[in-house]
């Protein structure tokens, strides 16, 4: 009998620093949580972190794991969310290259939003991968050996990417139909 919660037995960490896209975190979180996930914010903030609404500031947030204390093992898949400042502020920081290329490694399901990818970029994952983002990525993307289109969604392996907030309704449902056990499950056996 299938669950009525696909992502019932799943635990996402959702990795930002302040100044990410707001409705990049809240609505995926959204439709996470209703597919049954357990979503967790993780982040170098110690309580709260800070979304935007395009350029002004947005509301804030809990941080459930500081990224100090965050173990990629704990969670099954990972989503990135845009806005320029988070990703920017996160692709220096070394704890948190760690924190996502473990994910890589571990071959655990990746979604990135807008200006997310760029993580991916500074831990060389887009390298021979088709992906879309926000345009201005477009040759980051390309320098870093990945094949950048210009596409509301695109699913490659275990990484889904999008570009932008109008793209969300799509986005979450290739988010979770990735993110279920069944496609990771699967993903990891053909990777």
């Amino acid at each position: 009998m299938t669950h009525p919660q696909p992502l019932h037995d799943v635990t996402v960490a959702i990795l930002v620093d302040d100044g990410f896209e707001q409705v990049e975190m809240t609505k995926p979180r959204a439709a996470l949580d209703e597919a049954g996930a357990k979503t967790v914010v993780v982040s170098p903030q110690k309580t709260h972190v800070t979304g935007w609404k395009h350029d002004e500031k947005g509301d804030r947030f809990r941080v459930d794991v500081t990224i100090a204390d965050a173990n990629p093992v704990d969670y099954d898949a990972l989503l990135i969310p845009g806005g320029v400042r988070s990703p920017d502020s996160l692709r220096v920081d070394n704890k948190a290259m760690l924190f996502v290329h473990a994910f890589e490694v571990a071959k655990k399901p990746i979604a990135a939003i807008c200006h997310g990818p760029w993580i991916l970029v500074e831990t060389d994952y887009v390298r021979g991968k088709r992906l879309t983002s926000w345009p201005s990525l477009r040759t980051d993307i390309l320098n870093a050996g990945g094949d950048w289109v210009d596409e509301p969604v695109v699913r490659e392996d275990l990484l889904v990417t999008s570009r932008k907030p109008a793209d969300i309704p799509q986005f979450n449902k290739a988010v979770v139909e990735l993110f279920t056990p069944r496609e990771i499950a699967a993903s990891r056996g053909s990777a």
